[in-house]
């Protein structure tokens, strides 16, 4: 995947990228729009001046990240099919160090699958992965003997809920 030319992303010519602009020049694989709700997770973690907009620099990054994503999705694409079913999403978690049941790989499919085929697509799984990714490293922050298990209030629950950047 290159690095496409940002002149051609840059559709309003701004100087900076927007997640509409950005959604527009990604593809999934599937002749489908980029999942907007990815787009903006994204955009939220390389928009390093918070304006809600990447630059040329950020979009680099950005566009190495999804380009990392695009050879970790297929090489646990391993029926070449697109698309992620839930024994490689369960290999591809498993892969990163997550150990999860069975009935938790039921719920991310049933969550991330925009589709309702039981599969998910590139995005899908981009933000599934991420959004796991992020909600360990917040609990993890409170996991201070490392078993897995954390004592917290109500209100520090909703506290590290919505301070989750999305």
């Amino acid at each position: 995947m290159c690095v496409p030319e940002v002149a051609r992303v840059d559709a309003d010519r701004s100087g900076s990228i927007s997640a509409k602009e950005l959604q527009t020049a990604l593809s999934n694989g599937t002749w489908t729009p980029f999942n907007p709700e990815t787009v903006r997770l994204m955009i939220g973690m390389f928009d390093r001046d918070n304006s809600g907009t990447i630059n040329f620099q950020e979009f680099q990054s950005l566009w190495k990240y999804i380009t990392d994503w695009q050879n970790t999705f297929r090489s646990y694409d391993r029926d070449n099919s697109g698309s992620i079913d839930r024994n490689e999403l369960k290999n591809a978690l498993t892969g990163f160090g997550f150990n999860l049941s069975d009935r938790f790989y039921e719920i991310l499919l049933r969550k991330y699958d925009r589709q309702g085929r039981a599969n998910l697509s590139f995005d899908d799984f981009i933000q599934c992965c991420v959004v796991v990714q992020t909600l360990t490293g917040s609990f993890q922050q409170f996991d201070t003997n490392r078993n897995g298990w954390i004592d917290i209030s109500y209100e520090q629950f909703l506290t590290l809920v919505f301070s989750l950047k999305s």
